[in-house]
């Protein structure tokens, strides 16, 4: 089948080049447009772009989808399905309608749990035991199209959101593959999401990824993990941010008060509102990640969190 794929970051790659891969033809990627990173805010293409541009693949651009020049564009393709992971946009009704199957979408969760911009955090945040990823067709609504195809995925005590997407993104791509292989056999039939169970994720914020110290260890822990790599927990110290990577509960630890840091040899404790965690890496304002017990043996006195 004739294929227009759709995505921005990183996490789209095992996608595209899964499809790239298979039997099916890539003829364009749908993606954001350049945009400004770094202390220079240079102009950078999307890892998607990037990527299409390496294997010589038109690259689609729009501000926003409904432009008629992209909607003119996308007709002339003629794609038979367009495959979407992690595009950044909402794609209007006009844009829907073109490919003559639709637009399927792989979500990383267990639809309907966590519709929205932010399932892997928030299942990570909220102590899910258990994830996975969805391909469902795109709709008007916010995640609510009927489902082809599931997969399920633990997640571990330690994992990060990076660690649990990586692995998904893996997994998924495959699981985009053979829904589409099914979806142009005419093999598969999308099934209604259940009405019960619906939650949400909405995108995490710079403010959601500050450590509160008067939560239970336990949810201190999630938190950071959460958030991890990005945007990434951080905690008030002096009036400056101070860049916290994953956190240990630790029951043998000393007893400390919210926020209280205690410094020795070879550990850097701070206390929640259970038992303390101990720190991992951190990393201060303008300066790069190191390990808690350097920074701690540099510091005058132990500070206070706040």
């Amino acid at each position: 089948m004739r294929i227009v794929f759709a995505g921005t970051p990183e996490v789209a790659l095992p996608t595209l080049e899964a499809l790239h891969a298979s039997a099916h033809d890539v003829v364009a990627v749908l993606t954001r447009p350049d945009a400004p990173t770094g202390r220079g805010r240079r102009l950078h293409r999307s890892p998607v772009a990037a990527w299409a541009d390496e294997h010589g693949i038109e690259v689609l651009t729009p501000a926003k989808p409904r432009e008629p020049e992209f909607l003119e564009r996308l007709a002339d393709l003629a794609a038979d399905v367009v495959p979407v992971v992690a595009y950044g946009a909402l794609v209007p009704p006009a844009a829907l309608a073109i490919p003559r199957l639709g637009w399927i979408n792989l979500h990383f969760s267990l639809l309907p749990a966590w519709r929205g911009a932010a399932p892997v955090q928030h299942a990570v945040l909220n102590g899910d035991a258990m994830t996975g990823a969805c391909v469902f067709q795109l709709e008007p609504g916010l995640d609510t199209g009927p489902v082809y195809g599931r997969l399920t995925e633990p997640i571990g005590p330690r994992d990060t959101s990076g660690d649990l997407l990586g692995r998904l993104a893996v997994a998924g791509a495959r699981l985009t593959v053979d829904v589409v292989d099914g979806i142009g056999a005419g093999a598969l039939i999308a099934v209604p999401q259940d009405e019960d169970g619906v939650s949400h994720a909405p995108k995490i914020t710079v403010d959601d990824a500050r450590v509160r110290w008067s939560d239970p260890a336990f949810a201190v822990d999630r938190r950071v993990r959460a958030v991890t790599p990005a945007p990434g927990a951080w905690t008030d110290l002096d009036g400056q941010r101070l860049r916290l990577g994953p956190v240990v509960p630790d029951p043998e630890g000393p007893q400390l008060e919210p926020g209280e840091v205690a410094i020795a040899k070879k550990t850097v404790h701070v206390g929640t509102a259970t038992e303390p965690v101990r720190l991992g890496q951190v990393q201060p304002a303008g300066k790069k990640p190191m390990d808690a017990a350097a920074w701690g043996r540099g510091l005058q006195t132990a500070p206070r969190f706040a």
